[in-house]
Order: C-alpha cells, then structure tokens, then sequence
C-alpha cells in the first residue's frame, strides 16, 4: 500500500472514530433526558443513522431514517414542494430546513436533523460546488440551517457531513436541556 493509501486509510479511521464518539454521547445524552431522534438524509445515505444505530440503546432514542437521495424522495417521504426544491435547489438552506422539519413533523420525535450535499466527485450541473453541504436541527422551538463545505474525496466529504451533523444534534439536544 503507498504512502498516500496509508494516509487516507488513516483518516477515514480517524473520522469514523470521531463518529462513533459523537454517536455514543448523543445516544447516553438522549437516553438520559428522553429525547427522540428523526433524520432526513440525502448525501450521507443513511450513514447518520448507521452510526448512531450501532450503539446499544439506540432503539430508545432513534426514531427513524428518512433516506432521500433524489427530489423525487424528498417530495414523496417528507412532503416537499417541488417547485421550491426547484426554486432554491436540492443543495440549499431552504431544501436542508424543510427536511428537517417534515422529518419532525411526520416522526413526532423531539428532533431532527437534515443533511443535504454534494459529494462528489461531479457536481448536479448547477452552481453549487463539490463538497457544499447544507446541514439543518429542527425541534420545536425553531430550525437552524449551516453551511459548510468539506474537501476530499466522496467518502470524506460524507463523513464529515456525519460529524458535523452529529454535533449539531448534540448542540440541539443541550439547547433542549437548558430550556425544559
């Protein structure tokens, strides 16, 4: 295996560590304070719930997996507008806000949380570049979309959507603590 091959191998490793730690802490932390999690995810396939299904007790904490990769999904599984999807894009603050919120209105969980992205390694022929990803937490107390962009390869790029997604519902989670 060349040097370059190590290298990536030992990063993926790194962050599906980072992963598998985020995932452990929100499952303890929604446990304890009887949280429920729905996700809506596109770019990461259901990697999120992966991640968090692996650890014991998940079953008390994650609702469920919305998995919609195409518009088509998004329109059918969460009820969203076509038009707006076409408006604003599959890979918007708009398109990443409105999954998270059908998430939570057609799960009845205590929160959601959304990724929407491109990965790579070609882009959906608009403007949007390779590595954007729109990340939304949803609860009842409002919505709160992030941008971020992520380099590397497809994989990478969906891994550290998982991680940022991860933290964001943690951050959610704590928000929901302090406010009970």
């Amino acid at each position: 295996m060349s040097d370059s091959n190590l290298i990536k191998k030992q990063r993926n490793i790194n962050l599906i560590t980072q992963a598998e730690k985020e995932a452990r802490e929100i499952i303890e932390k929604c446990k304890k304070h009887q949280k429920k999690i729905a996700l809506a995810e596109s770019c990461t396939a259901g990697f999120i719930s992966g991640f968090l299904a692996d650890i014991d007790g998940a079953s008390s904490v994650l609702w469920g997996s919305f998995v919609c990769y195409t518009k088509e999904a998004k329109m059918k599984m969460l009820d969203l507008n076509g038009n707006e999807l076409d408006k604003y894009g599959l890979v918007s603050k708009e398109t990443a806000s409105s999954m998270a919120l059908g998430a939570l209105e057609k799960s009845g969980a205590g929160l959601a949380a959304s990724v929407t992205g491109l990965a790579g390694p070609n882009g959906d022929g608009s403007d949007t570049p390779v590595g954007t990803v729109w990340i939304a937490a949803a609860s009842p107390e409002g919505v709160e979309p992030v941008k971020f962009f992520f380099e590397g390869q497809r994989n990478d790029v969906r891994l550290k959507a998982v991680i940022a997604a991860m933290e964001m519902i943690h951050k959610t989670v704590d928000k929901l603590i302090e406010n009970r």
